[in-house]
C-alpha cells in the first residue's frame, strides 16, 4: 500500500468516525425529543382522563388528542363499554387491581403490525385503569427520513474527505515523488550531479535541501576518489617504470662490471622503499578514520616519543622540544602518523648543524623548522595530496605526509596550518580539538 493510499485512507477514515459520531448524535437527539413531545401528550391526556374517565371516553376522537386510542378498565381487569379495542395484558390489568399504589408507565406496543406508543395510569375507584395509544407512523418516518439524510450527509462527507486527502497527499508527496525519481535516475545513471527542487520552510522542504546536500557530498566524494587514483596512479608509474627498467637491464647481468651492478641494485633497494613508503601513505589516506577507536590520547607522550625517533632519524639537526601535557580523544596510531610527518617533514628541510623547535601547548603543537622556508605560491597546496614544490622534487617522498596530517586533523575536529617563520625557516602548526 502506498504511503498516498494511506493518507487518503486515514484522512477518510477520521472523516467517517466523526460524521458517523455526530451523525449518530443528532440522530438520538431528534428521536429523543420527538418521543419525549408524545410522551408529554400523552401524560396531558392521561390527566384529563383522570378527571373525568366517562367524559373523556365520549371525546376521546377531538382535540389535539384526536389520533388516541382510549380504553378503560375496571378493578377486575374487564374493559369497559365503549373502548377502542386495545390489547390487554397482566401488566395493565395489575395496574387496574392496584389502582391506588400502582404507577404509572409507558411503553412501545405493536398492535396489528403497526408502532404505537401506549401509557397506562391507574383510576379511582370503581374504574381500574385507563390504556391511551398513540400511533407512531408519523413519527417513525420522520425518523427515517432523517437516517436517509445522515446517512447520504456522511457518505458524501466521507467522498469528500477521501477526494481532499487524495488531493491533498498528492500535492504534499510531490517532493517525495521528485526525490525517489532522483534516487531511481541516480541508481540507473550512476551520475549524483543530479539536483531536486526544494522551495520552502516545511520538513519536505528540508528533506530536499538534505538530499542535494548529500548528492553533493556524493559526488564530491566520487570526484575526490576519481582524482586520488588518478594521482595515485600517475604516482606508482613512476616508481614502477624505473622498477621495470632496472630488472630488464639486471637480467643482461653478465655485460656489467660489480660496480654497475652494485648501482642498480642500489636503486632498486631505494625505489621499493619509496614504492613501499607510497603505498603505506596511500593507504593511510584510503582508510580514513571511521574504523578506528577512539580513546583518550596523551598527544604528550606521542611527541616526545616522536622526538626521540627523529633525533635517530636525522642525528645531525638538533631537535629541541618543550612539551606540555595535553589529551585528546582520538586514535593514538593516527595522530602518532601525523605527528611523526610533521617532525620528518621539518627533519628533511633542515640543513645538518641547525635546529627544530618542538611546542606542544594548550592543545597546538608547532613545528618550526630552519629550512628555506614556504614560497609564496606552494603556501595554499603543502597539504594537497601528492603535491610536491619545485624544490621538494630533488628530495625522497611521495607528496603525502603533509596531506596525511591534514587528513588526520580534520578527522579529529582540529586544523593544520603553514606559514613563514621569523628569521626564515617554516611553522607548521596541528591544532587539536578541546577535550
Amino acid at each position: 500500500m502506498t504511503l498516498r493510499l494511506r493518507l487518503t485512507l486515514v484522512a477518510a477514515a477520521v472523516v467517517a468516525i466523526v460524521v458517523a459520531a455526530a451523525s449518530l448524535t443528532v440522530y438520538f437527539l431528534v428521536r429523543h425529543d420527538l418521543r419525549s413531545q408524545v410522551d408529554k401528550s400523552l401524560k396531558s391526556h392521561a390527566a384529563v382522563v383522570i378527571r373525568d374517565p366517562r367524559d373523556a371516553l365520549r371525546g376521546a376522537g377531538f382535540g389535539e388528542y384526536s389520533g388516541d386510542n382510549i380504553a378503560l378498565l375496571l378493578q377486575t381487569g374487564d374493559v369497559v363499554p365503549g373502548s377502542r379495542a386495545i390489547p390487554i395484558d397482566n401488566r395493565i390489568r395489575s395496574v387496574a387491581r392496584n389502582n391506588e399504589t400502582a404507577p404509572y408507565f409507558i411503553r412501545d406496543v405493536t398492535i396489528n403490525g403497526n408502532h404505537w406508543r401506549e401509557i397506562v395510569a391507574p383510576l379511582s375507584n370503581p374504574l381500574g385503569a385507563v390504556v391511551i395509544v398513540r400511533y407512531l407512523g408519523d413519527v417513525d418516518h420522520e425518523l427515517s427520513r432523517l437516517r436517509l439524510i445522515l446517512i447520504l450527509v456522511s457518505l458524501g462527507g466521507i467522498a469528500a474527505a477521501a477526494l481532499a486527502g487524495a488531493l491533498v497527499s498528492r500535492t504534499t508527496l510531490a517532493p517525495v515523488r521528485r526525490l525517489t525519481a532522483a534516487a531511481e535516475r541516480i541508481t540507473e545513471t550512476g551520475d549524483p550531479r543530479e539536483r531536486v527542487e526544494s522551495s520552502g520552510g516545511g520538513e519536505l522542504a528540508r528533506l530536499g535541501t538534505a538530499f542535494n546536500t548529500m548528492l553533493g557530498a556524493l559526488e564530491e566524494s566520487i570526484e575526490t576518489q576519481r582524482r586520488f587514483v588518478a594521482d595515485a596512479s600517475h604516482e606508482l608509474r613512476t616508481p614502477l617504470t624505473s622498477l621495470q627498467t632496472n630488472i630488464e637491464v639486471l637480467q643482461q647481468q653478465e655485460r656489467l662490471d660489480p660496480e654497475q651492478r652494485a648501482r642498480l641494485f642500489a636503486d632498486l633497494e631505494r625505489e621499493a622503499h619509496e614504492m613501499a613508503a607510497l603505498i603505506t601513505g596511500l593507504l593511510e589516506l584510503a582508510r580514513g578514520d571511521a574504523a578506528l577507536e577512539r580513546t583518550e590520547v596523551h598527544v604528550d607522550e606521542l611527541v616526545e616519543s616522536a622526538v626521540d625517533r627523529a633525533r635517530a632519524r636525522f642525528p645531525k639537526v638538533h631537535f629541541n622540544a618543550h612539551v606540555e601535557t595535553v589529551v585528546v580523544e582520538g586514535t593514538p596510531a593516527r595522530l602518532e602518523r601525523a605527528i611523526w610527518n610533521l617532525l620528518e617533514n621539518a627533519g628533511k628541510w633542515t640543513p645538518a648543524g641547525s635546529s627544530v623547535e618542538v611546542t606542544l601547548s594548550q592543545n597546538e603543537l608547532r613545528v618550526r623548522d630552519h629550512g628555506p622556508g614556504i614560497a609564496v605560491e606552494d603556501r595554499e597546496h603543502v597539504f594537497d595530496r601528492f603535491y610536491r614544490s619545485a624544490t621538494a622534487r630533488s628530495l625522497p617522498g611521495s607528496g603525502l605526509g603533509l596531506a596525511i596530517v591534514r587528513d588526520v586533523a580534520e578527522a579529529h575536529g582540529g586544523s593544520v596550518s603553514a606559514e613563514d617563520a621569523p628569521g626564515g625557516g617554516a611553522v607548521l602548526r596541528l591544532r587539536f580539538a578541546a577535550s
